[in-house]
C-alpha cells in the first residue's frame, strides 16, 4: 500500500486493514470460550456465574489491552510510519543501552508465538469438519485425518510464499469482512434469547469471577482469557502496511463483531447447561461451531478455515518483516531477501520460510490436537506485551516531557500484563515449554550476533576498519611489481566502503599479507538496494588513481544481483571515458576484447589461535558468531556469483591483546 494512500482514512484502506491486520485476533473466537470451559473441568461443570465472569473478562481484556494500549497509545509510537517492537526500539535505543534487552526478548517471543499461531488456527478449523457428514458419511473420521489435512494446508501455504501473494492479498479484505460480519451476526442471533448477557459488560463480573468458587481455575483463568487479545501486537506491527487511520477506522466494527460472537457463545452455553451431559461424549466440543445451526455450520467451518489461512499468511509475512528489521538493526545475520512483486514491502525470505514451515508442521505432529496446542498458546506473547510496555514508557517519557502519565501507563499495563504472564505460566508444563524453547533459541542467536559484534568493536588491539588512503601507495606498487605473479587482471572484493574510504582490515590483509595479489585493478564494490524496483545506477571513486576503484552500485529491489555482469558493463564504461586503461587479452574467443578476467575474493573470518587474552566466554561467543556468519551468509549466492571465478579465503580474526609466545633459544656448549 503506497504511503500517501495508507496515511488517509478510506473505505478501501479500512478494507485492506481488515484483511491484513486482524487475522490473529479475528480467529480467537474459534478457541477462547472452548479453552475457558476446558480449564474449568469442561462444559459439564460450567455454571452461569462462570460464563458471565468469563465474557466480562474477555470484553475488558480486549478493551484495555487492544483498544486502549495498542490502538490509542502504541499506534502513535511509530518510526516513519512503521510499528512493532523493533521499530519502537529504534525510537528509544539512544536513551539507554539496556533497552536492547526488552527488544531482544520481545522480538524473540513474538517470532516464537507466531510459529504456533498457524498450527493452532488451522487445526481448530479443520477439527470442525469432524462433526459434519454428507449422506451420513463424516467428512473427517478421526484426528489423524485432521493432522494430515492441516499439514497439507500449511505446506501449500508456505510453498506459495515464493510466488508472492499480491493477487491473494487483494481478496483478504473482502473475505475477512465477510468473516467478521458472519461471526457478528451468528453471535447476535444466539444472544437474542437472553439479552441479560449484556450485564457481563459490567466490570464487576470480571473482578468477581477471579476470586469466586464458581471459577475452579482461580486467577489462572486469565491464561485462557488472554487468548482473546493475542493479535493485539499485530495491530502495532502491521501499522506500516495499512496506516494508523485505517486501523482506527476499522477497529470499532471488528471489535463489535468479536464481542457479539463472544456474547452469543456465552448465551448458547447458558441455555444448554441443563443438558450439558449430552455433550460429554463430544471430544472436540467447541461452542463456536455449536452456535451455528444446520447448514450454517458447514459455511462457518469453510469461512473459519479460510480466515485461519489468512491469519497464518499475515503472521508469516509479519515474521519476514520482523526478521528483516532485526537484520537491519544488526541483531540477526544477513539473510537472502526476494521481492516477488513490485511492492517493496512484500518480501520473501527463503530461510525464514523454511524454518517457519518445519516448525509449524512439527508443532502439529507433536501436539496432535488443537486443545493441546491451545494449552501452549499465548505464553510467549505475554512476554512481548510486557517488553513493549517497557519500551513505550521510555518513548512516552521523552515525548511528553512528563513523568507522571508514562509512569501511570507502565504501572497499570505492566501490572495487568504481569498477572496475565503469571497465569499463563501454568501453561509451561502443558506445552508452553515448546514456545519457550523456540523463543530461547531465537534469543540465543540474536545475543550471539549482537554480543560478538560489540566485542569486535570495542577490542583494543583489533582495528576493524582501515582507510584505503593509507594503503594506496602499496596497492599501486604491488600492481606494478612483476616479481609477484599476476593473480588476476581484476581482483574484486564485495565489501561495505564507509566514510573516508574505510573498509574492513581483513580485506587489505587478504591483498597484502596473506599472499600478495598483484592485479591490474583492485575493485571494492558495495551493493545498495533501493526502494524503486528497477534502478540500475552506479557511482565511482578512484582515489586519484587508475587501478583502485570504489564502486557504489545502486540496484532496485527487483533487479537480479548479478554483480559480475554489471561490473563488466561498468569496466567498459570507464574504459570509454578514459578513467581506467584498457585490458586487451592475447588469448580470447571474443575478437577485440579489452576487458580482462575477474576474480572475486570472498573473505571468511576464522578466530585466530593468537586470540588468547580474552575470556573463554568471549572467545566462544566470537566463534559462534563467525560460524553463524559463514552458515547464513553466502556471498556467492547473495551477489549472483555462482558462475563467476570465486576464491574463498580464510583470514585470521584477532581480538584482544596478541599473546607473545614465550620461547628461548637453546645455547649449545662449545667443545673447546
Amino acid at each position: 500500500m503506497k504511503k500517501e494512500k495508507r496515511d488517509k482514512l478510506t473505505f478501501a484502506g479500512m478494507l485492506i486493514a481488515i484483511g491484513i491486520v486482524y487475522g490473529d485476533i479475528g480467529t480467537s473466537p474459534l478457541y477462547v470460550v472452548k479453552t475457558i470451559l476446558q480449564g474449568n473441568g469442561g462444559f459439564v461443570h460450567s455454571n452461569i456465574e462462570l460464563i458471565y465472569g468469563s465474557i466480562s473478562l474477555i470484553f475488558w481484556t480486549i478493551m484495555i489491552l487492544t483498544t486502549v494500549k495498542y490502538v490509542c497509545i502504541a499506534l502513535n509510537a511509530t518510526n516513519k510510519g512503521e510499528g512493532g517492537i523493533f521499530a519502537l526500539y529504534t525510537l528509544v535505543k539512544n536513551k539507554a543501552k539496556w533497552l536492547l534487552v526488552p527488544a531482544l526478548i520481545g522480538g524473540a517471543a513474538l517470532l516464537a508465538d507466531g510459529m504456533l499461531t498457524p498450527a493452532v488456527t488451522v487445526t481448530t478449523s479443520v477439527e470442525g469438519l469432524k462433526d459434519v457428514s454428507i449422506n451420513n458419511i463424516p467428512l473427517i473420521k478421526n484426528q489423524t485425518e485432521v493432522v494430515f489435512i492441516t499439514v497439507i494446508i500449511l505446506s501449500i501455504l508456505f510453498l506459495l510464499q515464493r510466488f508472492g501473494t499480491r493477487s491473494i492479498g487483494n481478496m483478504f479484505g473482502p473475505i475477512m469482512m465477510i468473516w467478521f460480519t458472519f461471526i457478528g451476526v451468528a453471535g447476535f442471533i444466539n444472544m437474542l434469547p437472553n439479552l441479560g448477557i449484556l450485564k457481563a459488560l459490567n466490570p464487576y463480573y470480571a473482578l468477581h469471577i477471579l476470586f469466586s468458587p464458581d471459577n475452579k481455575a482461580g486467577i489462572f483463568i486469565l491464561g485462557s482469557i488472554f487468548l482473546a487479545t493475542t493479535g493485539a501486537e499485530a495491530l502495532y506491527s502491521d501499522v506500516g502496511h495499512v496506516g494508523k487511520h485505517n486501523i482506527d477506522g476499522s477497529w470499532p466494527y471488528v471489535f463489535l463483531c468479536l464481542i457479539l460472537n463472544y456474547l452469543g457463545q456465552g448465551v448458547w452455553v447458558i441455555e444448554h447447561l441443563h443438558n450439558a451431559g449430552n455433550y460429554a461424549h463430544v471430544g472436540d466440543f467447541n461452542p463456536f461451531f455449536e452456535i451455528l445451526p444446520g447448514n450454517w455450520r458447514f459455511v462457518g467451518i469453510v469461512l473459519a478455515t479460510i480466515a485461519a489461512i489468512i491469519a497464518s499468511q499475515a503472521l508469516i509475512t509479519g515474521s519476514y518483516t520482523l526478521v528483516s528489521e532485526a537484520v537491519g538493526l544488526k541483531l540477526l545475520p544477513r539473510l537472502k531477501i526476494n521481492y516477488p512483486t513490485l511492492n517493496h514491502g512484500q518480501i520473501y525470505m527463503p530461510a525464514v520460510n523454511n524454518i517457519l514451515w518445519i516448525t509449524c508442521v512439527g508443532i502439529v505432529f507433536y501436539f496432535g490436537t488443537s486443545s493441546k496446542m491451545e494449552a501452549a498458546y499465548g505464553l510467549a506473547i505475554t512476554v512481548t506485551m510486557l517488553m513493549t510496555t517497557i519500551l513505550l514508557y521510555h518513548y512516552l517519557k521523552d515525548k511528553m516531557q512528563n513523568l507522571f502519565l508514562p509512569l501511570l501507563m507502565v504501572t497499570f499495563f505492566g501490572t495487568l500484563e504481569t498477572m496475565f504472564f503469571i497465569s499463563s505460566m501454568v501453561k509451561f508444563v502443558h506445552g508452553g515449554y515448546v514456545t519457550a524453547i523456540i523463543a530461547g533459541l531465537i534469543l540465543l542467536v540474536m545475543y550471539i550476533w549482537y554480543y560478538g559484534k560489540s566485542l569486535r568493536e570495542k577490542s583494543e588491539q583489533h582495528s576493524a576498519f582501515v582507510s584505503l588512503d593509507d594503503y594506496k601507495d602499496q596497492l599501486i606498487a604491488l600492481s606494478k611489481d612483476e616479481s609477484h605473479p599476476l593473480f588476476a587482471t581484476n581482483v574484486v572484493y564485495m565489501t561495505k566502503v564507509k566514510k573516508h574510504h574505510c573498509i574492513k582490515r581483513e580485506i587489505l590483509y587478504s591483498i597484502l599479507d596473506k599472499r600478495p595479489k598483484r592485479a591490474d585493478a583492485y575493485w571494492f564494490v558495495t551493493v545498495n538496494v533501493t526502494d524503486e524496483p528497477y534502478t540500475a545506477k552506479y557511482d565511482v571513486d578512484m582515489l586519484g588513481t587508475k587501478n583502485i576503484i570504489i564502486v557504489q552500485l545502486y540496484l532496485g529491489f527487483r533487479r537480479s544481483q548479478r554483480v559480475n555482469l554489471y561490473l563488466r558493463a561498468i569496466v567498459n564504461d570507464l574504459m570509454e571515458s578514459g578513467d581506467i586503461d584498457k585490458q586487451p587479452q592475447k588469448y580470447t574467443t571474443t575478437k577485440g576484447r579489452n576487458v580482462g578476467d575477474f576474480s572475486f575474493v570472498i573473505v571468511q573470518e576464522e578466530l585466530s589461535p593468537e586470540t588468547e587474552l580474552i575470556s573463554a566466554f568471549d572467545k566462544t561467543m566470537i566463534q559462534m558468531r563467525v560460524a553463524l556468519q559463514n552458515v547464513t551468509s553466502s556471498p556467492a549466492s547473495w551477489f549472483g556469483l555462482e558462475f563467476a571465478d570465486v576464491v574463498n579465503e580464510k583470514v585470521p580474526l584477532i581480538l584482544g591483546k596478541r599473546k607473545v609466545p614465550n620461547i628461548r633459544r637453546m645455547r649449545h656448549k662449545s667443545n673447546n
